[in-house]
């Protein structure tokens, strides 16, 4: 659809980057979310000087680059049979009582799943949420590349996924740049909810289906394509 010169351009934008089911995500990704429906000319132009003026990114988002490289592992040839896994911690309790992220990221497709959880939760409740929010959904995986949080090399952990034939790969200690994939995800996962959520710090577990919706449903970098 045509977009001719008005005010219906503005409101596009404003949808396409900050609406109630975006993220406000950079240039690249707003553009490709205006152009899968509509066509201005020079589109590109306005929508980095739209992104370029937003306050709230410009709040949220760091400037910092990650030190270090990320070391990309083999890629996966079919969905969720490779998947890897992480927590973002230190987050504002909820009503619920929960201060963590549960991230289960699928190599192959990019698609992932942001699960509530506890800090405080052991290998067994971590394994309940996993087979209720991921296993019920896509099967058993082939492998899991996890950092060395305690409750990956638990003994409970490594004997549940050893009856199950998947194997574990752990992240090497002080490199956590082998888990690149989830590095990524939560450093993304963290600025969208610092530009939704603003000052109410404590509704992100209300947030987060809405959060994971805009990043599955945005087209990947590597892929272009919505995972």
């Amino acid at each position: 659809l045509c977009i001719p010169a008005s005010s219906v351009r503005l409101l596009l934008l404003q949808e396409a980057h900050g609406g109630g089911l975006m993220g406000h995500f950079g240039a690249k990704k707003t553009e490709d979310i205006l152009a899968s429906h509509f066509f201005w000319p020079k589109m590109r132009r306005d929508v980095e000087r739209f992104v370029a003026r937003c306050t709230t990114c410009q709040k949220a988002k760091s400037r910092l680059n990650p030190h270090g490289l990320y070391m990309p592992l083999p890629v996966p040839s079919v969905p969720w049979e490779d998947i890897s896994m992480d927590f973002v911690l230190g987050l504002p309790r909820t009503k619920k009582g929960r201060d963590s992220i549960f991230v289960v990221v699928d190599r192959f497709s990019k698609m992932a799943h942001f699960i509530p959880c506890h800090k405080s939760d052991d290998a067994t409740n971590i394994a309940d949420l996993f087979f209720r929010e991921v296993i019920r959904l896509h099967g058993v995986p082939t492998t899991i590349v996890s950092d060395r949080d305690a409750k990956f090399p638990s003994h409970f952990w490594r004997t549940l996924w050893a009856k199950l034939g998947t194997k574990l790969l752990f992240s090497t200690t002080c490199h956590p740049q082998t888990d690149g994939q989830t590095e990524v995800v939560n450093r993304t996962l963290s600025t969208m909810l610092r530009a939704v959520l603003k000052k109410n710090l404590k509704m992100w577990e209300e947030c987060l289906p809405h959060i994971e919706f805009a990043y599955n449903r945005s087209l990947h970098s590597t892929t272009k394509m919505c995972p």
